[in-house]
């Protein structure tokens, strides 16, 4: 059993020979700074912690600002913060600090204040973009004649913008600096190397297109290594998915491409195949799936239906897959002279 120095009662246990009411007695346990800044992206909006920049509310970022400087006593350990805060302009913030501590598993409370305030500043991240920095060029091509269509200008924009957006959540250096429409097709300045690698993978593997790429030395770091800019061609194919393709001297419709490859259904017995991804190459388009020709159905027998002509509006049968259930009009494609049903 131990005695208080400075009350004279008995206690168990002791801190500097005092009680610990004698001890807490006009102690501060907790300490802020007189002020705190708090960086804000005025790009972005994103506020700095640390090393990191992180998305959140300004009077949520203000008070974690306060509680992320909060200092303790050694013999003492805070088990629970709770804040409030006061505006005085949108850029100086008063916060309170209210601490639930344990000292020798007495549990008490402490309150601190600081002033937080708010700095524009700009991110890593912002001042690259807003730099025009870029690592890596992606170059979209196609090896149609005339270059991209408009409707291949969208979908591959759009394919580059989701793909970047997803890489971006979990490493916010990646990011597009630019999008340049030059002739046959499309540039995209990226942030990264890696970046424009793997978003040449991902054409090469979703369209089948064939990729290349090129370095350019570009300067020296401090240390002394070579900078180098990659630019990564992807060359589209000249066909897409629902297009009348030839493939082996068969007039086929491709229903699908992915990175093993495709498939193709043949028009004029309608069986499906897959074709290899080496043998990809070999398909030729006949007819893009924007130009095939609507043809009006009048009758439906079994497994043929009578069409209207798109050309001459004579009457034609045509042979339709098992099961295959038509609307009041079919997509169809004239080949040597005959009308195909394109299911």
């Amino acid at each position: 059993m131990n005695f208080c120095v400075k009350c004279g009662r008995d206690c168990e246990e002791s801190l500097d020979g005092m009680c610990i009411d004698c001890w807490l007695d006009g102690r501060k346990l907790t300490e802020l700074p007189h002020h705190v800044d708090l960086r804000v992206c005025t790009n972005c909006g994103e506020f700095q912690f640390g090393d990191r920049w992180v998305k959140k509310e300004l009077t949520d970022a203000v008070q974690d600002a306060a509680v992320d400087n909060l200092s303790v006593i050694r013999d003492a350990k805070v088990t629970g913060v709770a804040t409030e805060y006061e505006c005085q302009d949108p850029y100086v913030y008063v916060v309170k600090v209210h601490s639930e501590c344990d000292v020798m598993g007495y549990v008490t409370e402490d309150v601190a204040s600081t002033i937080v305030r708010i700095k524009n500043n700009v991110c890593k991240r912002c001042s690259r973009q807003l730099g025009s920095y870029y690592e890596a060029i992606l170059q979209i091509r196609t090896g149609a004649k005339g270059g991209l269509t408009a409707d291949q200008r969208e979908k591959s924009l759009a394919f580059t913008e989701e793909y970047v957006a997803r890489a971006a959540a979990t490493n916010k250096s990646l990011f597009i600096t630019k999008m340049e429409i030059v002739t046959g097709g499309v540039d995209v300045y990226l942030s990264s190397i890696s970046l424009g690698k793997n978003l040449a993978k991902e054409f090469s593997e979703v369209y089948c297109a064939e990729t290349k790429e090129s370095p350019k030395l570009v300067g020296q770091t401090t240390d002394g290594q070579d900078m180098y800019r990659l630019t990564y061609l992807v060359r589209l194919p000249e066909y897409h998915t629902g297009d009348v393709v030839i493939f082996e001297n068969r007039y086929c419709k491709l229903t699908r491409v992915s990175g093993n490859g495709g498939r193709i259904l043949d028009l004029m017995n309608f069986r499906e195949r897959s074709v290899r991804k080496s043998d990809m190459p070999d398909i030729k388009l006949y007819e893009k799936e924007d130009d095939l020709k609507e043809a009006t159905v009048v009758n439906v027998m079994g497994n043929e239906i009578q069409v209207l002509h798109p050309d001459n509006y004579s009457t034609v049968d045509l042979r339709t897959p098992e099961g295959y259930e038509c609307d009041d009009t079919v997509k169809t494609v004239v080949i040597d002279d005959v009308l195909y049903l394109v299911p």
